[in-house]
């Protein structure tokens, strides 16, 4: 089963990315790098419980039609 469409994905992998980018090769503080990946990892995670829940009720409305 598909979490994601193809626009979903294609934005996560573009902020993992960026967010790998930032953390090895951004010369910043080690606390505003750990900020910025406890950020970028909420969005993934809500971002992912959102769709989940979409297709689930989506789902649910399919089999009581």
């Amino acid at each position: 089963m598909k979490v994601f469409n193809g626009l979903q994905e294609a934005l996560v992998l573009a902020l993992m990315l960026v967010t790998v980018l930032t953390l090895f090769y951004v010369k910043i503080d080690i606390i505003y790098k750990i900020g910025i990946a406890a950020v970028v990892f909420t969005i993934i995670f809500l971002a992912t419980l959102a769709a989940t829940l979409l297709r689930q009720q989506r789902e649910i409305r399919q089999t009581q039609a």
